[in-house]
């Protein structure tokens, strides 16, 4: 019996925008219709919550407050949230509309998957995931089911939010919420989920997907509860014989009981799922699993390899038709022809057979190029750097096009984020590819660089997308000299991406420079490493007034500061310039010294009472003699 066409909604125009058309599938929490947004005249999905949820004000609540954060979440792996409302006894959410299937019709169809599609499907899973998870959000119920195929081989995951809304793992009724098969263990023993139980959902969902079946099975929930938690995920391997031991290992690393041996989130897990792709060689990725139920061949159409022609669906004007945009429909080998040569004797000649086997071995090759020979498929490349993609599209025969740059809260910054055409797609051989680049989040916040060795702040404002900007020292008697005392801006300032943040360096506590000119050079040496500073002479000496071998200058002087460790460099005297005395005797007192202290002399003039005469009539060093450059000549000036 077709209980479409006792649904109420099918038909309705909901909140006065969205026509219903028909539905598409119904779940534990809420039912699926494809709608058209009248407004925009595009088709959608409105997800409606059943009556008896929606009549919990709690509950619908927290529905939207999730809604609304999971709407937040632009990723081109998660299924997108348009709008949030509600209808009277209606509660919904209008999302994107994915026209394709699910993994769990793949699996019902195909059984078990080739390495390399069951990773295809895994990695943009874990992307969208990991998205979520640095968004602050669980999805806590990943399944084959919430994993949608499109019908151009995006993969997209769904139900983000609702699962979340409620606060832990059980109902009231003592139910659990979401499917046992592929609950944490410490989501069924404590109720409480964090980004780790996604990540042993995903290994269970890898599992079945080499496997073609769940890990744990039973007659009862209970019974497969029971096995979560006390029993490990066993081997793909074990299963399917000649799986490669790196597959295994991502299982396990994935669905270890403990969480805190998994991987911390999704993001962390696509890094060890690429490392183990990239161990693999092309024959183990593609091997067929003896569980697979269809041919998994290439069609030559631009499709995932798990993806097969979907049946068609009934019309858009059928407002009574079940839409089940989940089935696959395996292409039916065209019946054997009928040989028209049965019956009749073949050729016996030698000529002939030669002929006809290179004829078979000409059309061969010529079917082979046309189908397969000219072309490739783009690489896996997202999550590489620059550098290692560009060589993997070399290997696979592809050119590197264009590079664009874009944020992302999910990619690290310098490494490939989108691809086009995307990844696993069929090309021509020496096609051109287009990568996007990711330069990180595009919101970063400045990090604590206080105590950080300046190399070591400037690496670190790098990797985090930001720029070194002007260095200046200051003194400090706390923070090691060479070390970042602060930034401008201050840490945990947002900023742009590669924005520059100026940084201030230790100059180490300040130390007071002792006078140490006329000291002699071992005196001056001891004095100021007492100080805290280094010492160094210059190599040329200088004439001063200070003795011969005394310090004579200092480049640091008396009562300035310094760092501890700064150097101080001594100018070692080589005693007093001999400069010749001028002859002043007859000259007034005025003209005298004028005279002398234009030679580099001091003077001293000395009168005799009664002090009334200004004529020099005796010189302490007699004219034309010599004397040390500063010394002091006396003047003798006698009275009338």
């Amino acid at each position: 019996m077709d209980t479409t066409l006792q649904d109420p909604l099918v038909g309705r125009l909901l909140d006065g925008r969205y026509r219903v058309d028909a539905r598409i599938a119904v779940g534990g929490m809420a039912t699926v219709y494809r709608a058209v947004d009248t407004r925009l005249d595009r088709v959608l999905a409105l997800k409606v919550m059943h009556p008896a949820l929606a009549a919990d004000a709690v509950f619908v609540e927290r529905f939207i407050r999730e809604a609304k954060s999971v709407a937040r979440l632009a990723h081109p792996n998660v299924v997108a949230v348009f709008d949030q409302g509600a209808e009277g006894a209606y509660v919904y959410l209008a999302m994107e509309y994915v026209s394709g299937c699910t993994l769990r019709d793949v699996l019902r169809e195909r059984g078990a998957l080739q390495p390399r599609a069951a990773l295809d499907v895994l990695e943009p899973v874990l992307a969208a995931l990991g998205a979520a998870h640095r968004a602050g959000f669980v999805h806590r119920d990943m399944k084959p089911e919430n994993v949608l195929i499109g019908d151009d081989g995006r993969v997209k995951v769904a139900d983000f939010g609702l699962v979340r809304s409620v606060g832990s793992a059980t109902a009231t009724t003592g139910a659990v919420l979401g499917t046992v098969s592929y609950l944490a263990p410490e989501q069924i023993e404590h109720g409480t989920a964090d980004t780790r139980a996604d990540v042993y959902a995903c290994g269970v969902v890898l599992y079945e997907m080499l496997t073609g079946a769940k890990p744990h099975s039973g007659d009862t929930p209970a019974q497969v509860l029971y096995q979560h938690l006390n029993t490990d995920v066993p081997a793909p391997s074990a299963a399917v014989p000649g799986l490669p031991p790196e597959l295994d290992e991502l299982v396990a690393a994935a669905t270890a009981r403990d969480p805190g041996v998994r991987p911390e989130d999704a993001v962390a897990l696509l890094a060890l799922a690429r490392e183990a792709r990239a161990a693999l060689t092309d024959e183990q990725l593609d091997a067929v699993p003896p569980r697979a139920r269809a041919e998994q061949r290439d069609t030559g159409e631009d499709r995932t390899s798990v993806i097969a022609r979907p049946v068609p669906v009934p019309e858009a004007g059928d407002p009574h038709a079940v839409q089940h945009t989940s089935r696959l429909a395996t292409p039916e080998a065209p019946p054997p022809a009928r040989s028209r040569a049965a019956g009749r004797r073949a050729p016996r000649g030698p000529l002939l057979i030669v002929l006809g086997v290179l004829l078979a071995l000409g059309v061969g090759a010529g079917v082979w190029y046309i189908n397969a020979g000219q072309f490739t498929r783009v690489p896996a490349v997202l999550g590489q750097t620059e550098q290692a993609a560009t060589a993997r599209l070399g290997d696979a025969g592809l050119e590197l096009g264009t590079t664009k740059r874009a944020f992302s809260d999910v990619y690290e910054r310098g490494t490939v984020m989108g691809v086009d055409p995307a990844p696993g797609e069929r090309v021509r051989s020496h096609a051109t590819v287009t990568l996007t680049l990711s330069r990180g989040p595009e919101i970063v916040k400045v990090p604590n660089l206080r105590n950080k060795p300046l190399d070591e702040a400037r690496r670190i404002l790098t990797e985090q997308g930001l720029a070194p900007g002007v260095v200046t020292s200051a003194f400090s008697t706390t923070v090691a000299q060479g070390a970042v005392i602060g930034s401008d801006p201050e840490p945990g300032t947002e900023r742009a991406p590669d924005s520059a943040v100026a940084l201030v360096v230790s100059k180490g506590a300040p130390v007071d420079v002792p006078d140490v000119t006329g000291e002699t050079v071992a005196d001056a040496t001891a004095v100021l490493k007492e100080a805290g500073l280094e010492v160094s002479v210059a190599p040329e000496r200088i004439h001063s007034a200070e003795d011969a071998g005394a310090v004579a200058a200092q480049s640091l002087a008396e009562g300035s500061r310094a760092a501890k460790g700064d150097a101080v460099t001594l100018t070692v005297s080589k005693g007093p310039r001999q400069v010749e005395v001028p002859d002043v005797v007859g000259m007034s007192t005025d003209e005298a010294r004028e005279e002398l202290e234009a030679a580099g002399f001091e003077v001293k003039v000395e009168k005799s009472f009664p002090f009334l005469g200004d004529e020099v009539t005796g010189q302490s060093v007699e004219g034309g003699g010599t004397a040390p450059e500063g010394s002091t000549v006396a003047l003798t000036i006698k009275g009338i």
